[in-house]
C-alpha cells in the first residue's frame, strides 16, 4: 500500500535524516511531497517553500522543532491528514492536543524505523 506522505521540514542537505527519509520513502513506493526552507528536489520529489495546497494526504511527517510548527499548525489541520508523525525532536503537546481535538492521529515515530520495519 502506498501512502501519501508529506513531509515538513525538507531538506536539500544529504547531512540532515530528513533527506535520507525522503529517499527512503520513495524507493519504498510511496508518494512523497515536500515543503523546507529553500526549494529544490532530492530524488525527484520539489521541494516548496510556501504552504503549498496538497491533496489527499495521508501522513505529514514532521522534522521541525516545536518552535517552528507553530506556523504550520493551521496548514497541516486544514489538510485533514490521517496521521501525523512526530520524529525524533519533533515531540509537541501543542500540535498533539490540536491534533486529536480535530480527530487527526498522531505519533511519536521516527520515520526511517517505522520503514525499516515494515510498520509505515
Amino acid at each position: 500500500m502506498s501512502i501519501k506522505t508529506l513531509i515538513i521540514g525538507a531538506s536539500l542537505s544529504p547531512k540532515r535524516v530528513v533527506h535520507t527519509a525522503l529517499h527512503r520513502l520513495v524507493k519504498h513506493g510511496h508518494p512523497v511531497v515536500a515543503i523546507g526552507k529553500k526549494s529544490g528536489t532530492v530524488s525527484g520529489v520539489k521541494i516548496h517553500n510556501d504552504l503549498t495546497r496538497f491533496e489527499d494526504i495521508h501522513t505529514v511527517t514532521l522534522y521541525l522543532n516545536k518552535s517552528n510548527q507553530i506556523d504550520y499548525y493551521d496548514y497541516i489541520l486544514s489538510l485533514n491528514p490521517k496521521r501525523v508523525l512526530f520524529n525524533p525532536g519533533t515531540e509537541n503537546a501543542d500540535l498533539a492536543a490540536l491534533l486529536t481535538k480535530t480527530g487527526i492521529e498522531w505519533e511519536h515515530a521516527c520515520t526511517l524505523v517505522l520503514l525499516s520495519t515494515n510498520q509505515y
